[in-house]
Formats: structure tokens, C-alpha cells, sequence
């Protein structure tokens, strides 16, 4: 794993690989490599001990050329502001291949929720809230959660900005309970699309997905989900999940509901009693098994390690887990990956039918969610296969970057240029 990897430093670099199979002007690429707007701000909370506390924060707004801006925010002592850069960055590319009319934005604090009570982390979000009022709204940009944030910090979000604008708007956020506004399959997306971008690559490759061996690191939302999916619709063997407490092995299989279980009840997957051994992150990542899922968070995977990946293929549930670096050395040795911005959609795809939802104050049963979210997926996926054989690509992450940017430039020069 690398941490010297600069994100947003990837990104440009991702954007640029594309761009050398289009006919986009200079100009117009580094438009599309740089957010219009980041906002940096310091919070300061009451903790419960009386005392004062000041927190970080950032809002990026990376292009809004295709809608309003969408994309999480994410509670995390590593947030930085060229983090938040990439990740609004990469939400910009990932709206646009899954064709959903956002652009793309991202928030963090940097804070390790864990040590804040619920109280402090109460206030620290109405605090974010109250600086981000002025920026957002539910045609201007739509945060959502990410990393350590969930249904609870979104309903605080939507309830600061709702008493201080006198009204009511819950298309602000999504990500949000059911009885505040939230839409039926909200907190599977995410592990659902990167099921249904793993059964459409196999297919894809003539393969049977239902004998593959799966490894699945981080075991959050995204790669429980995903993990219990691939087991429990699919027939795939989850043979190893990891979180930051290591991995656990089981060469017949894992029982994913029972590992999430545990890890519900221990805080963490290592330690589960019916797992035959236990391994650190880097060797599950390095496991031979058919199908890896890095579902944790970006740089999980350099070029170094790259050459120790003995997996068929990869589907990137986290936002940027594999470098540059790691995907040119993949891409020589015929790894098969799947990016991120096709494969983690399902959450911002969601997102977007809870606030349609939202805006018809109409909505949908978790049957109709989740067609139309497979619907969606298996469009991109189509057009990301399309792009790849008749531009003769290199990889699948330089396709959906080509479909992607496409769509951006055309949205952009279609507007016309506004002195």
C-alpha cells in the first residue's frame, strides 16, 4: 500500500490517459482536470468537557457542467484538500459514465469520529452544515455520506439546513433515513453495483462467476454488501474480507452475513472463530483468487504490489484503491480491471432516484430501485465495452474515463462559453 501517492495527482494523470484518445483541445483538459471551487474551513465545537475544538473541513465543487454538484462527505483523520479534490474529481467521471445529470463534488472533516461522542459529532456536523449552507441546496450541490458518515450525520445536515433556510427541502442530501426522506435501497447500492459490474465482467469474459473464489478487502458498507451479493445471488465463494484489523481466510467459503455479524458485535472481522486462519490486508490483496474487490479506501494497491496480484480480475468497490502506477503494471500482465467510477456507482445512482423522490415527493419500492439501478449499471457497462473495442484501449478504466469525458466535453461546449 502506498500513502505517497498523491490522489488528485492520479486523477489528472487517469484524465490525461483518456484524453490522448479523444480530440479534446488543451485548454478544455485542463478545465476538466481542476475543481471551479474548493471551500477550506476550521470548525470549532464545545466538547463535553467544556472545551473548544477546532476541526478542518473542505467542500469541493470540481464541475457542474453536467448538473448540480453530488458526492459524499466523508469523517476521516487523512482527509486533506487534494484528497477531496480527487474524489470530487473522480464523482464528476463516475455521474457521467453512468449517465445520471450530476456533476461532481466532495466534502470531508478531518476528524476520527471515534473519538467523539454522539453529542460532539452532533454539533461538529451542524457545524459543517451551517458553513456549507450558503454552497448547497437541491439544485446547487447534493452532499451525501461516505466514510464514516451515514443516514444519522445526513438527517443532521438536512435539519441544519432546513431550520436555518424556513423550509423545507429534503432533496438537499440523500443518503437519508426512510422516514426523513431517504429511498428503499439506498445503503446497498453501492455493494450492489459492484455485484452487478463483477457478474457483467464475467460474463463479458465468458466465465462463471458463480465458481469464482472472491477476496474482498474492507468490510464496511461497500464490501459486506458486495461480499454477501456476490455469495448469496451469484454463488461466488468468499473465500477471505479484510478491514483495518487484518483478514480472515476460509478456502471453502466464508459465511458473509456471519463475518458481518461479528465484526457488528467485535468492531472488527479478525478474531472470527469458523475463519481457518487469519492474514494481513497486504496478503489478502496478493490471495490467487478469481476476483478481488478492494473495498476500502484509495492507494490500497501501488506498483509494487501490483506485481504480487495474482487475482483474474479486480472490481474497485473504494474510490481510487489502485495507482497509476499499479494499473499500468496490471494492464501489462492482463489483469482484468473494472474502475471505480462504473463499479461503486450504485451509491451517487441511488442517490439520484432518492432525490428524484425526493423533488416528486413520490416513492419508489425497493423492487423498482433496484431494476433501475441494474438497468443503469448494465447501460454502462455496455458502453464502456463498446468503448474499449472500437478505440482499441488499453484497460477498462481508460474506456469509462473516454465514455466519461465525452459526455462532460459535449455538455460543456453544448452550453457555450458565458463571459
Amino acid at each position: 500500500m502506498s500513502e505517497d501517492v498523491n490522489p488528485f495527482e492520479s486523477l489528472q494523470e487517469q484524465i490525461d490517459d483518456a484524453a490522448g484518445y479523444l480530440d479534446v483541445s488543451e485548454d478544455v483538459l485542463t478545465r476538466l482536470k481542476h475543481p471551479e471551487r474548493v471551500l477550506e474551513t476550521n470548525l470549532t465545537i464545545e466538547m463535553d468537557d467544556g472545551s473548544l475544538e477546532t476541526f478542518p473541513a473542505y467542500r469541493s465543487q470540481f464541475n457542474g457542467d453536467r448538473g448540480p454538484y453530488k458526492g459524499g462527505i466523508r469523517y476521516h483523520p487523512g482527509v486533506d484538500r487534494d484528497e477531496v479534490k480527487a474524489l470530487s474529481g473522480w464523482m464528476v467521471y463516475k455521474c457521467a459514465t453512468v449517465d445520471i445529470p450530476y456533476g461532481g463534488g466532495k466534502g470531508g472533516i478531518v476528524v476520527d469520529p471515534r473519538e467523539l461522542s454522539d453529542g460532539e459529532l452532533e454539533r461538529l456536523t451542524r457545524a459543517f452544515a451551517e458553513e456549507l449552507r450558503p454552497i448547497i441546496g437541491e439544485d446547487r450541490d447534493i452532499p451525501a455520506p461516505d466514510v464514516n458518515t451515514g443516514q444519522r450525520e445526513m438527517n443532521w445536515i438536512k435539519d441544519t439546513y432546513e431550520t436555518l433556510e424556513n423550509t423545507t427541502a429534503p432533496g438537499v442530501i440523500t443518503g437519508k433515513a426512510i422516514e426523513s426522506g431517504g429511498s428503499e435501497g439506498r445503503v446497498e447500492a453501492t455493494g450492489r453495483s459492484t455485484m452487478l459490474t463483477a457478474r457483467e465482467a464475467f460474463d463479458y469474459l465468458g466465465r462463471d462467476i458463480g465458481d469464482a473464489t472472491v477476496a474482498v478487502q474492507g468490510y464496511g458498507n461497500a464490501g459486506s454488501v458486495a461480499a454477501r451479493l456476490l455469495e448469496q445471488e451469484l454463488g461466488a465463494s468468499v473465500v477471505a474480507v479484510s478491514d483495518s484489523s487484518g483478514a480472515v481466510h476460509d478456502p471453502d467459503g466464508l459465511d458473509t452475513a456471519a463475518v458481518k455479524e461479528f465484526k457488528r458485535e467485535t468492531g472488527s472481522v479478525t478474531g472470527y472463530e469458523d475463519a481457518t486462519e487469519e492474514l494481513s490486508n497486504e496478503e489478502l490483496l496478493t490471495m490467487d483468487v478469481d476476483l478481488l474487490v478492494p473495498a476500502a479506501l484509495e492507494n490500497a494497491i501501488d506498483g509494487d504490489l501490483a506485481r504480487d496480484v495474482e487475482a483474474d480480475v479486480i472490481v474497485e468497490a473504494a474510490n481510487g484503491p489502485l495507482t497509476p502506477e499499479a494499473d499500468d503494471v496490471l494492464t501489462e500482465r492482463d489483469v482484468h480491471v473494472f474502475p471505480d467510477i462504473l463499479a461503486n456507482a450504485g451509491g451517487v445512482t441511488v442517490s439520484y432516484f432518492e432525490w428524484v423522490q425526493n423533488r416528486q415527493r413520490f416513492y419508489w419500492p425497493e423492487s423498482r430501485v433496484n431494476d433501475e439501478l441494474e438497468r443503469h449499471v448494465v447501460d454502462a457497462f455496455e458502453g464502456l465495452v463498446d468503448a474499449y473495442e472500437s478505440n482499441d484501449l488499453p484497460n477498462f478504466r481508460t474506456a469509462a474515463y473516454v465514455v466519461a469525458i465525452r459526455r462532460v466535453v459535449d455538455a460543456y461546449e453544448e452550453a457555450g462559453t458565458w463571459p
